[in-house]
């Protein structure tokens, strides 16, 4: 299992971005970290696979577990190397490569034709263009690029970071269902960070909510779902059902014991 026990994360010394931020990812699941824009999502995958500190930032409290052992002093690298991949958002490609030889990046050691193989059975688009340049790509295609990159490495642990982001419905949906195929065939836990929270909802079993940084909510999935303060903030509906914008929702209800009592 892998545990983040209350983090706290400041950049550059000063500015507080997590506070007591607590989640567990249990082996063969996939969990959902949904929240507004500066929210704090993508930083906690940071803090997790060691980035923070390429970007100044660093845990200045609380520790992130595998198994019971501590790997946030680990480096970037000795955190990879456990079995932890980080597939950040804005699809993150070697432009000037072909498919094939981006999917290869950074992969480990093992015969290169099954795990394009692998690749191959889960994105079969990415088979047709293997051969050509990555940069010329379009946004879906390079989204399964980014993914195909980080299921090269064998992971045990998935963070990913926006999947859906600038694709069509039809596409969010197609990546969606190869997420899922990916946690049952592979047998790959996966923390899943979401502006779309009907998606990710949809295809995790576990899902929290931060907000400024603070983790607020926890719970099944299930019980997510019904709740009213998800609909209505998140899900954008109000308790009769109707459509409301992010911004048109005039009551958000903050409980203090959310994670104690509602999850």
């Amino acid at each position: 299992m892998l545990k983040i026990n209350n983090i706290e994360v400041r950049y550059h010394h000063s500015i507080l971005v997590l506070k007591e931020v607590s989640l567990e990812i249990p082996d063969d699941s996939i969990v959902a970290l949904l929240g507004a824009n500066g929210a704090g999502k993508t930083t906690t995958l940071k803090a997790i696979s060691g980035i923070l500190r390429v970007e100044v930032g660093e845990i200045t409290d609380g520790t992130i577990e595998l198994d019971g052992t501590r790997i946030d002093l680990l480096s970037t690298e000795e955190i990879f190397r456990l079995g932890i991949t980080l597939v950040m958002e804005g699809r993150r490609i070697f432009e000037h490569l072909a498919v094939e030889e981006d999917l290869c990046v950074g992969r480990k050691r093992g015969p290169i034709q099954e795990d394009l193989d692998m690749v191959y059975s889960y994105f079969p688009r990415l088979k047709d263009l293997r051969k050509k340049t990555s940069g010329f790509l379009s946004g879906g295609e390079q989204q399964m690029l980014v993914i195909g990159a980080g299921l090269m490495a064998h992971p045990r642990y998935l963070l990913l970071d926006e999947p859906s982001l600038g694709l069509s419905p039809l596409l969010t949906e197609e990546i969606f269902k190869i997420i899922g195929r990916i946690r049952l065939e592979e047998k790959t836990s996966i923390l899943l960070v979401e502006q779309n929270a009907i998606a990710a909802l949809n295809v995790s079993d576990y899902g929290y909510v931060l907000e400024n940084g603070k983790m607020v909510l926890g719970g099944p999935t299930e019980k997510l779902r019904d709740n009213e303060d998800i609909k209505e903030f998140y899900l954008g509906l109000s308790q009769i059902g109707s459509r409301k914008s992010y911004r048109e929702v005039k009551r958000y209800r903050r409980r203090k014991s959310w994670l104690e009592g509602e999850a």
